[in-house]
């Protein structure tokens, strides 16, 4: 029993040692077709991804909160009038309808226009955070 013991001891010895000499090599013939795929790819990720980066933390001013639909509407209308380069928001949030203007980035922005709107609605004009419209660049490195 010790000898056959011996014998397969002796014998996964070498094989291990056996497996760990053998040095194959292997190369790789790599089609040059590959590599335009994976620019053309990179190409269609920029273009897809680029939806998901036109928005940004920032700032919207907020011109009222109300359950009155017409109110809001008439809100809206005003700000068009006067601040035509300003986007409006109209959100329902049951039972509140709000009214936001704006794609702000920073606060001081913001105030900026908040100052002129309180002039339109003196009380209930809040600026407040919220995720914004930007607009892109675009890469100029795709060829």
């Amino acid at each position: 029993m010790k000898s056959w013991i011996l014998l397969v001891f002796v014998v996964s010895i070498g094989v291990v040692s056996f497996a760990q000499t053998d040095s194959v090599s292997i190369v790789v013939h790599k089609d040059p077709r590959i590599d335009m795929l994976v620019k053309k790819q990179i190409e269609i990720n920029e273009i897809t991804t680029r939806n998901s980066r036109r928005s940004a933390p920032g700032y919207r001013i907020q011109v009222i909160s109300t359950n009155n639909r017409n109110k809001a509407l008439e809100a809206k209308t005003k700000i068009y009038q006067r601040f035509p380069e300003l986007k409006t928001y109209l959100m329902y949030q049951s039972p509140f309808f709000r009214l936001k203007v704006g794609n702000f980035l920073d606060r001081q922005e913001a105030e900026s226009y908040l100052q002129d709107i309180l002039q339109l609605f003196p009380t209930g004009v809040y600026v407040v955070r919220d995720t914004v419209e930007v607009k892109p660049e675009k890469s100029t490195e795709m060829n």
